[in-house]
């Protein structure tokens, strides 16, 4: 059998380079989401790891609700005081992770009060409300970093939260994980199989995020099947019961400490 002339030829096809940059820049946000979701083992978030999850949370509440009621200077300097012996407890990649969110929020509450400061001349006003909402957020994400979701979703039931709004919240935190990693591999396959110049990465993205509805969807229905074939009557149900330690004990009178001297102050 003759062999033609055009298979003897040597395949010098050499595909114009292109930039990856967006794809990049889309897989490292997707991991950004993903990681945060994913938190740390409580061995590797220190000392407040160790805390009572229950106890940590109403903690959380109750200096957030005083804080925000408070007037005093000296008051909210003493929870700014507390808020930075717990940042230190923290690893330095965790205590980055929570300044980098606790900054950017008070820059942007500063923006917005900042025509309130220049024509009315709320300076002092404007800017305990800005140190009020720093606290907060370092709070706030103190107790994530530090705390598991699934020990989260277990105390709001012991504070007798609402099954529904529990059901919710654990099915959104889980399906924003599974749906993340699905998008991550799409990113992952279109990044490999993309040969050559590209400029319809843009469509590819928009390709991904309908897919991404697609599945949710069919896992929607395929959920739904399995609690209606397993009898779920939409109450939540946690067998876990928490106790409490001597670090627990120091918490609750540390506590206890700042409720007093709201009202004392």
């Amino acid at each position: 059998m003759e062999i033609k002339d055009w298979m003897k030829k040597k395949d010098t096809y050499e595909p114009e380079n292109d930039k990856q940059k967006f794809i990049d820049k889309s897989i490292i946000d997707f991991m950004k989401i993903l990681s945060k979701i994913k938190r740390n083992k409580v061995d590797d978030v220190g000392i407040l790891g160790k805390l009572n999850p229950l106890i940590k949370l109403i903690g959380t509440i109750l200096i957030v609700i005083l804080l925000s009621l408070s007037r005093e200077k000296f008051y909210i300097s003493i929870i700014l005081l507390f808020s930075l012996l717990c940042l230190c407890s923290l690893s330095g990649e965790l205590l980055k992770k929570i300044l980098g969110v606790s900054i950017i929020i008070p820059i942007f509450t500063f923006i917005v009060l900042l025509p309130s400061i220049i024509f009315m001349g709320n300076v002092n006003n404007s800017l305990y409300l800005i140190l009020k909402v720093f606290i907060t957020i370092v709070l706030v994400n103190i107790l994530s970093y530090t705390t598991k979701w699934n020990d989260i979703v277990k105390a709001l039931k012991v504070l007798f939260v609402p099954d529904l709004f529990i059901l919710i919240f654990s099915i959104t935190i889980n399906y924003i994980y599974i749906l993340g990693e699905i998008a991550l591999n799409m990113l992952y396959a279109l990044k490999l199989r993309s040969v050559g110049k590209n400029k319809e990465k843009g469509n590819s993205i928009l390709r991904i995020i309908g897919n991404l509805f697609l599945k949710s969807k069919i896992m929607a229905e395929e959920m739904y099947s399995a609690m209606e074939c397993r009898g779920f009557t939409g109450e939540y149900k946690s067998t876990t019961k928490f106790t409490i330690k001597g670090i627990d004990i120091v918490y609750i009178i540390i506590l206890i400490i700042i409720l007093l001297m709201f009202f004392v102050i």
